[in-house]
């Protein structure tokens, strides 16, 4: 399987708009699989920020006890 990739805007209509140079490459006829990949919202951004920041944080000395078992 091979794969086309691009960036196109999406519209108020339901139709995805695919660039002329792309639709010259696709086959007249056959079978696609088309997957979406949309802009993250800027609130998921702050939340994986947040979580990878609490993650990077230094061990709480009294979790140390849990260091032997590693």
């Amino acid at each position: 399987m091979r794969q086309i990739e691009f960036d196109t805007e999406l519209r108020d209509q339901p139709f995805l708009a695919v660039p002329p140079e792309i639709a010259a490459q696709l086959p007249k006829s056959g079978h696609a699989r088309v997957i979406l990949m949309l802009a993250d919202d800027a609130e998921d951004k702050e939340w994986q920020a947040a979580a990878y920041e609490q993650f990077m944080r230094e061990d709480n000395p009294e979790d140390s006890v849990y260091d032997k078992y590693a």
